[in-house]
């Protein structure tokens, strides 16, 4: 143990490994296997919160309260009084109520906590983060790069371990090297700073299980990958005295369907469109009503608010093949969702659908970010971000020489995006079926006297763990 070291009292890391459920503990991860096997240790399995998406997930985690407490009903929302949609938002004040390493300061004052990649991530009572954090010139170019506080460190980590590779963490490269330079980062902070609490976002098992879905024979790959790095991540706090705990936010089931909400809202007649230079935009604020679409759920707001109107939405929703059931206002209460950022009706897809956010009836007319990986603008979440466009000749190529005259300051149209999402073969956010299908907390045994525990109650076993390795 290290000088830095010495007087320190209980210090923990929690390991968010994205998708990791009790399917893949098995031969091809055996080094989280043997971790979550040891004689002191469980496997705890997580009901997960409604959405099971990242945004609302981590903040139920971190938080012990519901979406209709801490406000985060999905990734994204539509603000009311702005009419204006948000996806991806970073400030930490949009989740309500006290965190985790704030109610550890309370009966532990002066406990240091490192957020690393965890989403709202900006701004908190942290003592250390780092975060994807691009630049939007106002030449219309887009520079990746991080956030982090202090602001000091960000050029400091950059200069040791390299700039963060932003486009393995998202888009058609998305791949190990991002949860590689974050796994990094955990590192290379616990060396400098030695943080009591260290929260690790390390999200590879997201991107092919969405791609290729659970039961593609190309996942033993991913699984093997990932598991070197979580790993040796472990092996390495562990030798520094660190208390390890393996989170996951949900399991990502088979996709077999999809549903298009808003070309259904617009066969109605409800959706109002606008034609900007030739190309269809949706105006939320001038529509009667419209969804934002986040995986398997999909929030639908209503500017027309009389009843009837609501019964007619409702009635056309339900009518979807694939959708499973429609919350109201009243109902959406028992399923934790009643806050004002929630839809007027939530719409949940069947287990093996999901909800695309499309409204143009005519490729031709789809809005120009739609080929493009941007995940701010888009009227929900985009998984086919995860391609490139199949119906190009040589995309590889087409992207090579446009990030060339990037380089050369030329002004880029990365239009590489397919626009069929039925290339997308997993998803979530609805609650699996099978609880092996649920999240998990690996951890010590004696801190986890249960089997099976919800999501809100994450936050008082990450206490509690904590709180009795003193």
């Amino acid at each position: 143990m290290s000088e830095s070291q010495q007087g320190k009292g209980a210090r923990t890391a929690i390991l968010n490994v994205v998708g990791l459920t009790r399917r893949h503990l098995g031969k091809q991860t055996p080094k989280l296997l043997a971790f979550a096997q040891r004689r002191k240790h469980s496997i705890v399995e997580v009901e997960p919160v409604l959405p099971a998406v990242t945004c609302t997930a981590q903040a139920t985690y971190l938080t012990g309260k519901t979406p209709s407490e801490h406000g985060i009903v999905a990734n994204g929302w539509y603000d009311r009084s702005l009419h204006e949609h948000h996806y991806w938002k970073q400030s930490n004040q949009l989740v309500e109520g006290k965190k985790l390493w704030e109610t550890l300061r309370h009966d532990h004052p002066g406990l240091t906590c490192a957020k690393l990649f965890w989403w709202f991530n900006m701004y908190s009572t942290v003592d250390y983060s780092i975060t994807p954090r691009p630049l939007y010139r106002s030449d219309g170019l887009k520079t990746f790069d991080v956030h982090t506080h202090p602001l000091s460190i960000r050029d400091e980590v950059k200069r040791d371990l390299g700039e963060f590779p932003f486009a393995s963490f998202w888009g058609p490269r998305a791949g190990l090297a991002s949860t590689e330079w974050i796994a990094e980062s955990a590192k290379w902070l616990e060396k400098k700073q030695s943080p009591d609490l260290s929260l690790v976002y390390l999200p590879h098992l997201d991107y092919d299980l969405q791609r290729l879905g659970p039961n593609d024979p190309a996942i033993d790959a991913q699984l093997r990958a990932l598991d070197e790095v979580a790993g040796d991540l472990i092996e390495f706090l562990e030798n520094r005295g660190v208390r390890v705990v393996v989170l996951s936010e949900y399991g990502i089931t088979e996709a077999k369907r999809v549903v298009y909400p808003n070309r259904a809202l617009r066969e109605k007649g409800w959706l109002s469109i606008k034609d900007e230079l030739g190309l269809e935009y949706l105006d939320c604020g001038g529509s009667r009503c419209f969804a934002l679409t986040d995986h398997q759920i999909a929030h639908v707001y209503l500017n027309d608010s009389s009843p009837s109107f609501a019964n007619k939405v409702r009635t056309a929703l339900e009518g979807l093949e694939g959708v499973d059931q429609v919350l109201d206002r009243e109902t959406r209460k028992a399923a934790g969702l009643d806050h004002n950022r929630a839809g007027d009706l939530i719409a949940i897809a069947k287990q093996d659908a999901w909800f695309a956010y499309y409204h143009w009836e005519d490729e031709a007319k789809a809005p120009d970010f739609a080929r493009c990986v941007d995940v701010h603008r888009k009227y929900g979440y985009d998984p086919a971000e995860l391609f490139l466009d199949p119906t190009i000749a040589f995309p590889t190529t087409k992207a090579a020489l446009k990030l060339m005259k990037k380089k050369l300051g030329f002004r880029i149209f990365m239009d590489l995006v397919p626009l069929d999402a039925t290339l997308v073969k997993g998803t979530h956010g609805a609650i699996p079926e099978s609880r092996k299908d649920w999240p998990l907390l690996i951890g010590p045994s004696s801190d986890l006297p249960a089997k099976s525990i919800p999501a809100t109650a994450v936050h008082d076993s990450l206490h509690r763990i904590h709180s009795q390795g003193l």
